[in-house]
């Protein structure tokens, strides 16, 4: 054989971030019924979004421009309007200057550039038809993953879930970041189960583990560029590592962690030094509220809302009206006051706030001596109880956020058809829930390396806990491992038990 011959050879035996290529390639051809006719059935789905309910927010607009910007004028910034040198002219077109800012991560914007540099600037098609893309990829990954974890009948089961699973594909349909998060979550965790498969079968890192973990490195930096909270899955990989570590006392388990964390911080390294040497601070990923550094946050407000809010509903109807639309006071729960006293306080800083629509220091400041006062009375109810209900609510309410079915689904009074959509989507998701939890606690024997994906199941909802707004988006990044676990369900043979532990290579 020549030497580029050899070459080829060499490379085409690696084995990347989706695994043994050839093994997914197998299992599709075995199956390529299955496999095709869920995929059309899945494309057909994500079409249904895409002409539908298609969905551009405020934050797609930020992330648009932000693209245009870097993409036009070589700036990462937002375009902001320049107060006129002559007020009086209302004829005058408002003048605007681009801002570079650091309030939001590169990933999204990043991946909008490269399609509006292909297909055109603003061609929000092209952005949606392109996640329709990433996403039947994604159900590719997550097929591979659970064929990877379990058996080869987890990975069909796992890619029909996947691919017609309408809460990964309403959000192809939105100008937002949850389809490429989920892309670069399973490529994660695929890469890492490939890794701890190498590791446990030859009990060290060699080189092929090395370039999975690598892998599993950068498809966690993507997570983090897109979204900072992806730093929960590189948290969880390096705390499922430093237990294989300690457990197995296996040196090869803090190898792999020392190469994953060095990658990832390379990965974040450029963005780290660009924010440095433009906003002249150190900031690595992005500020918790997404505000400048010259922008109010209203910690007031959110303490206040912290006391008393649970379901998304009153995310919608008061948490997004803050600042510049007025807050409903007839929307607010009756758990939002404790005494009358209370009630009447809370009443009239609403009623100062309405007026202008501005929150003012001074009246956050009111919000907070409110919030305060809530919290000494009750505080196991704003530390335990109240953070576990926002995440039940995250976790199991129906995932129509983005859809038409009002976000008080359970009224039943604009349009009952609707109400019904939501409720089966409430049963739906119900269903997946119910699904994962019955593998993870009572089939753990079906599933290899089953703790990387109930440790990033458990920190992802560790952090929502910490969070005053129950957005049940926020809980989709660890469907990837949701859809496996159910998947486990259908074993259909034990697993190898020489996949189960690292061997010592001393």
């Amino acid at each position: 054989m020549t030497g580029a011959g050899k070459q080829f050879g060499r490379i085409a035996e690696i084995k990347l971030g989706l695994g043994y290529i050839s093994d997914v390639l197998r299992l599709i051809g075995e199956h390529r019924g299955l496999f095709l006719g869920t995929l059309a059935t899945g494309l057909g789905l994500r079409l249904l979004f895409f002409f539908w309910f298609p969905m551009v927010t405020d934050d797609s607009r930020v992330y648009m421009d932000l693209a245009t910007n870097w993409l036009k004028h070589g700036v990462y910034g937002q375009t902001q309007e320049v107060a006129s040198a002559n007020p009086r002219s209302a004829r005058e077109t408002p003048k605007t200057k681009i801002v570079p800012i650091d309030s939001r991560l590169p990933g999204y914007p990043g991946f909008l550039a490269g399609i509006f540099w292909l297909f055109g600037v603003g061609n929000i098609r092209a952005v949606l038809v392109t996640q329709i893309l990433v996403d039947l990829a994604t159900c590719v990954i997550i097929a591979d993953l659970a064929r990877r974890l379990v058996s080869d009948r987890a990975g069909q089961a796992a890619f029909l879930l996947a691919a017609l699973c309408p809460f990964l594909a309403n959000y192809t349909a939105a100008v937002l970041t949850e389809t490429c998060e989920i892309f670069f979550t399973a490529l994660a965790l695929d890469c890492a189960s490939g890794a701890l498969d190498r590791m446990g079968l030859l009990g060290q890192v060699d080189r092929t583990g090395g370039m999975l973990w690598a892998g599993t490195g950068v498809a966690i930096g993507g997570c983090i560029l897109l979204r900072p909270d992806g730093g929960i899955l590189l948290a969880s990989v390096l705390l499922y590592l430093l237990y294989l570590g300690m457990a197995k006392t296996s040196a090869s388990a803090f190898t792999a962690a020392t190469l994953l964390g060095g990658v990832v911080l390379a990965v974040m390294a450029p963005w780290t030094m660009r924010n440095f040497k433009i906003m002249h601070h150190f900031q690595p990923l992005a500020p918790r509220y997404a505000n400048e550094s010259d922008e109010l946050v209203p910690r007031g407000f959110n303490r206040w809302v912290k006391t008393w809010m649970i379901d998304y509903a009153s995310v919608e109807e008061i948490y997004w009206n803050v600042p510049g639309d007025k807050i409903d006071a007839t929307k607010l729960p009756s758990r939002a006051f404790d005494n009358p006293p209370q009630k009447e306080a809370t009443l009239a800083v609403i009623e100062d706030y309405n007026d202008p629509q501005d929150l003012t220091p001074e009246l956050d400041t009111r919000f907070g001596e409110i919030a305060t006062a809530r919290i000494r009375a009750h505080p196991v109810r704003y530390f335990v109880v109240l953070p576990v209900l926002r995440v039940a609510d995250m976790w199991l309410r129906p995932r129509t956020e983005i859809l038409p079915p009002d976000v008080r689904w359970w009224e039943f009074d604009d349009d009952w058809k609707r109400s019904a959509v939501a409720v089966g989507f409430g049963l739906l998701n119900l269903a997946y829930m119910v699904a994962a939890l019955w593998a993870a606690f009572w089939r753990r024997a079906a599933m290899r390396w089953m703790g990387l994906l109930v440790f990033f199941l458990l920190l992802r909802s560790a952090l929502l806990l910490t969070l005053e707004n129950p957005e049940p988006r926020y809980t989709l990044e660890g469907y990837p491992a949701v859809l496996v676990l159910a998947a486990s369900l259908t074993r259909d043979r034990p697993a190898d038990p020489s996949r189960f532990s690292l061997r010592d290579p001393s």
